[in-house]
């Protein structure tokens, strides 16, 4: 048995992979033999034959930010004429629509505008929370938080705290990019670090608020940095188990400050999603990206080791500012994942299945 045998071997009976075994890997193996691999491992974390999928709603409440990163599209300056920042009343006339389509979860992020503070934050999600229970606030970044409590002089424990008791119960994994140094220094050297970013996690988990975990790539990062990332993920799913998901994305660099880069090829993101499934043994539910790959690579993940669609987006404005701007709806995404083979499902922030779908619906509204 050859090396690459007894990496694939000791991956498929459940024994742990090393970062120099997941370099050989993703250099090595063709394209079907990982995705064969990770496809395997996707049935034995999710035995069932269902794709999941969130009806849920993105809304930025502000794009004035002042932290200059070099892989965003999104942020205006206050003086610039398309700078904004939403009411409280705005907020919940969004919060209004995904309600009425049978949506279950808001993501709320910005930008890091100096004249927002905790107390608008706060007070935006006392008011969804009262008028809309039923809502999960899936919500802001650790960036985000970081930011919130050097603004308010409290610890980001204390922040956290505040945001919970006020309805946020989830943490999504949005301001991580690439949890390497190097990358971060290099696309977002304003951010606050990657030992932050995990910091953060750390203490949303262990006040009982399950979290997400992301990834960009494509920032001239290596392979071997990519499984950097990946390797200090799943050690603190080791530790908390409080990671729901893994949702790896293309980077976009159309309209940014790196627009000479060029986007990861849909090679590069199976192969990406597969290492992922394989390299990330402690995790259950691993998303593939229909929102930055498209809804063809997109199923096709589904078949590289990825169990869930993401969210129907009613709203997204910040991948779209970068030139991806794919749209879809309940029956496009019950299509989709019935034509990939799979049962589709509605879940919950969780992973709760709400509701299971043996046939397209007609709905009306396209989003």
């Amino acid at each position: 048995m050859n090396k690459m045998e007894e990496i694939i071997d000791k991956a498929l009976s459940g024994k742990r992979i090393t970062v120099d075994d997941a370099a050989l890997l993703y250099k090595e193996a063709s394209l079907v033999i990982l995705g064969k691999i990770a496809d395997k491992l996707r049935w034995k974390k999710a035995p069932l034959p269902i794709v999941t999928f969130v009806i849920d709603r993105n809304i930025n409440y502000t794009n004035i930010c002042n932290v200059n990163c070099k892989f965003c599209a999104f942020y205006r300056r206050k003086k610039d004429n398309d700078s904004y920042v939403l009411t409280i009343d705005q907020i919940l006339e969004k919060v209004e629509g995904l309600v009425k389509l049978g949506g279950t979860q808001v993501l709320l992020q910005g930008g890091l505008n100096e004249e927002i503070s905790l107390d608008y934050i706060l007070e935006m999600f006392r008011a969804i929370k009262k008028r809309y229970p039923m809502v999960d606030i899936h919500s802001l970044t650790t960036t985000e938080i970081d930011f919130y409590a050097r603004q308010s002089g409290m610890s980001t424990a204390q922040v956290l705290e505040k945001l919970k008791n006020a309805g946020m119960r989830s943490l999504p994994g949005g301001g991580a990019e690439m949890l390497v140094e190097r990358i971060r220094n290099y696309i977002s050297p304003k951010k606050n670090s990657v030992s932050s970013w995990f910091k953060i996690m750390d203490e949303a988990q262990s006040l009982g608020m399950p979290t997400t975990a992301t990834m960009v790539f494509g920032f001239t990062e290596t392979i071997e940095e990519r499984l950097e990332h990946l390797s200090k993920v799943r050690d603190l799913q080791d530790k908390n188990h409080g990671f729901t998901a893994f949702i790896p994305w293309s980077f976009e660099p159309k309209n940014t400050a790196l627009s000479n880069l060029k986007r990861p090829s849909s090679n590069e993101y199976l192969r990406m999603l597969a290492i992922s499934r394989i390299f990330l043994d402690n995790f259950r539910n691993i998303q593939s990206g229909w929102v930055t790959e498209g809804h063809k690579i997109a199923q096709i993940g589904l078949h590289f080791g990825a169990n869930d669609m993401g969210g129907i987006l009613m709203e997204e404005h910040v991948i779209s500012a970068a030139g991806r701007a794919y749209k879809t709806d309940i029956p496009y995404m019950v299509r989709n994942i019935i034509d990939s083979g799979y049962i589709p499902a509605q879940r919950d922030t969780y992973y709760n299945i709400k509701r299971v779908f043996s046939h397209v619906p007609q709905v009306e509204q396209r989003i």
